[in-house]
This record gives C-alpha cells, structure tokens and sequence, in this order.
C-alpha cells in the first residue's frame, strides 16, 4: 500500500484535498513542512543538550514493547521536564554502556516544548497552529514532546500502537506531529500507518490505577495485519500528522544510517484531559498552547 504525500503550504493552512485525505487515511504527510536549517538547528540543540549530559546520573531505559518503565520514577517525572531514556541494547552485561551516549538514546523527553527555548520557538512556529485548527483542534495545547533517535544498528521497533492509548482526552483529541529531521524511510526504522484504521476503537489505555501505572485492554478488535500498513516515507523536513486513534509503528533501524525524529503530541484545551493519564504536569507548569 502506498501513502499519500503532499507538499506543505507556506502559511500551514490545509487544503481541502489534504484535510479530505487526514479524514480518510487518519494521517498526513506534508513534505517541505520545516526547513533543512530548521531540522538542522534542532539537532544541533540536541546535540548540546547530550553533550551537558552526564549518563551516569540516570541509567533509565525506555523499552517501548514492554512498560517496565512505567515502575520507574524517573519515567513518572518526565512530563513536564527533560529526561533521557536509552535505548535498551545501548548496555552490555556488566551494565556499562557499549557506545558512545550521543548513540546510545532511545529518545529525550517529554517537556522540551515548554523547557527548552530553541525546542520551544520549533514547535509554536505560527504555522502549527494554522494546522492544528485546521485539523479541528479548537483550543490546541501542546501535552508532550520527544526527541527520537532510532540510532544505526540498536534503533529498536515500536510495535503498532494508537497515541490516545498514552494521552485521553473525552472526547479523544489527542494529534501527533511527527517531524523527520532526517530522510526516514522503510530502510532506516521509518513509520507505517494504517490507512483508515482511525475509524476503528481504541484498544488499549495506559493510566494509573491508583499508584501504578498498567495498560488495560479496552477492546479486543484485532490491529490490522502488516501487509495493511502503508510505509510513511519522510524526507527531512517532513511532518507526518497522526490521529490519535490510527494505528502506527515502526521497524527496527538496523541500517548504517540515523532516523532522527521530533513529535509533538498536542490535545484539545476544550476537550476534557482524563486525570488519570499517565503524564502529570506541575500545578504551576500547566500545558500551554501556542
């Protein structure tokens, strides 16, 4: 299957084609959305943040198949700051890392948006705005941000989720923005979509039970099979939009190159944000839009 990709408009407003098409695939690619320069200033910041960085004060990694994190608190305090998470084959046996830390991520999050001032001037460009409303975000606020690796060779696969899995709101509003700050493709651990498959329930919420996080099944529908899952080919620059409901993943990066990546998941203000949502933000550090 092959997805449809548009190029971005100047001003981030949709045309009718590309809004008909985010209403029938559950995603969007617009190609040229952010410039090379911009792309590059990101992962310049991202750079010196890493560089700032001192691994031995946290050895968190962040498994993305199984929720071994969730026990962790330093995953728990993650939503409205800067954490690092690494990948889980960036350790050897005796507990050390194997490559060099600037290798070894999985991803940094979840504040950098709010935290980070280049981050910030990235994701409240004017532009995402226009997009967002035209999405039907009424009231857009910007709930999280990751800085995705997905470095050569230990690049793990996110296997097929639905975003408002992680972030409910009622009703469901949740809208990820998934920038490629490098070419990502089906031969570097780019993402696959399932065209259509955001009209189908969501599965699955991750949330608190009292003081523990754990994932309940909320509805056993079967996730399409693979041969169903359209490649989101990114070239830099890209924005691939994702409806919270519409099935995504992607594979593991066992290419020589890097897939670089920045999303930001943004939720409607008039929506209603369920409390008990596994990301909690500081009574003074509420979630803020544009």
């Amino acid at each position: 299957m092959e997805a449809r990709n548009f190029q971005a408009t100047q001003d981030g407003h949709l045309t009718d084609d590309m809004k008909q098409a985010y209403q029938e695939d559950g995603f969007l690619i617009l190609t040229g959305y952010k410039s090379p320069a911009e792309c590059d200033q990101l992962r310049a910041r991202m750079a010196g943040l890493i560089d700032a960085f001192d691994p031995q004060t946290v050895a968190s990694v962040f498994e993305t198949n199984a929720q071994a994190h969730a026990k962790d608190d330093y995953f728990r305090k993650s939503g409205d700051s800067i954490h690092f998470f690494f990948e889980e084959k960036a350790f050897g046996e005796d507990g050390k890392l194997t490559k060099d830390k600037h290798l070894a991520l999985n991803k940094v999050g979840h504040a950098l948006h709010d935290e980070d001032p280049v981050f910030e001037a990235f994701s409240r460009d004017p532009k995402m705005e226009r997009t967002a409303t035209d999405l039907g975000l009424v009231n857009p606020l910007l709930a999280q941000s990751m800085y995705i690796f997905k470095p050569p060779h230990i690049g793990g696969e996110v296997n097929c989720h639905q975003d408002s899995t992680f972030l409910h709101t009622d009703p469901l509003t949740c809208t990820g923005f998934w920038f490629a700050l490098e070419d990502a493709d089906d031969t570097n651990g780019g993402l696959y979509g399932v065209p259509g498959g955001h009209k189908g329930p969501l599965r699955r919420r991750f949330h608190y039970h009292g003081e523990t996080l754990a994932m309940e099944e909320l509805d056993e529908t079967p996730m399409a099979p693979g041969d169903r899952h359209a490649p989101l080919i990114a070239p830099k620059g890209t924005l691939v939009i994702l409806h919270g409901l519409v099935p995504h993943r992607s594979a593991p990066n066992t290419s020589d190159r890097s897939r670089h990546a920045y999303a930001v998941h943004m939720v409607d203000g008039n929506a209603t944000w369920s409390a008990d949502n596994w990301l909690k933000r500081s009574d003074d550090n509420p979630m803020r839009g544009f």
